[in-house]
């Protein structure tokens, strides 16, 4: 899972970072609202994490702008407000959560885990489909399914992005730790991999190529 870490502050930002680097997350910074919002335009998240008080806006205006976008994607607000008003004005924009400066860093991720399952971004079901990424398990009416690695991650991603077409850049900046260092057709053999052990097999569509533009989700088909 890819979050995005929004934190004016260097210090707690990289201590964030580094920190849920190792529960096995995947991270992007930003020290501003200008590099969040662009981040936000062209990657998708399943966490965004954000400070009020940033030095070139207001955090809580980033909401509706990750909202807008997908409304898939969980926001906590973190604050050193710690008036009731604050907390309310951000949930009511919109944010999922809303945690006080300063806080323990092992509650934070657990409110981060707590956000991600009560989102419903582990377990996915779709009509007949169930993909479990924390089991790495896939059952398609009550049969399992083999498919792991990056094409289970592949898979996994587009289906939390189904109302998105999604880019093999933006697949690979979610997917791999490392994307500056493969190339954008270990995207072609993930999509390959699930249409031949899992597409064909039981006779669906799971993704669709968009020309020029990426790939999208697309189970079921639509009539």
């Amino acid at each position: 899972m890819r979050i995005l870490i929004v934190e004016d502050e260097v210090t707690l930002n990289k201590t964030i970072s580094e920190g849920l680097q190792e529960f096995g997350y995947q991270t992007d910074t930003s020290e501003n609202f200008k590099d969040a919002e662009y981040y936000i335009g062209i990657r998708n998240y399943d966490l965004v994490l954000v400070d009020w008080m940033l030095p070139d806006g207001d955090g809580v205006d980033l909401v509706s702008i990750v909202k807008q976008k997908t409304s898939k994607t969980a926001v906590i607000v973190i604050s050193a407000k710690d008036d009731k008003e604050s907390e309310v004005k951000a949930l009511k924009a919109g944010a999922d959560d809303y945690i006080k400066k300063p806080f323990d860093f092992d509650v934070l991720v657990a409110r981060i885990e707590a956000r991600l399952r009560f989102g419903g971004t582990n377990v996915i079901k779709i009509d007949d489909l169930i993909i479990d990424p924390d089991e790495e398990k896939i059952i398609y009416r009550g049969v399992d399914i083999e498919l792991k690695g990056k094409p289970f991650e592949v898979l996994t991603h587009l289906a939390r992005h189904s109302d998105q077409i999604v880019s093999k850049e933006q697949l690979l900046d979610a997917i791999w730790e490392e994307p500056e260092l493969v190339t954008p057709n270990v995207i072609e053999v993930a999509i390959n991999q699930i249409r031949q052990k899992m597409d064909k097999p039981l006779n669906i569509s799971t993704i669709e190529t968009v020309r020029r533009r990426g790939y999208r989700f697309c189970f079921p088909k639509k009539s």
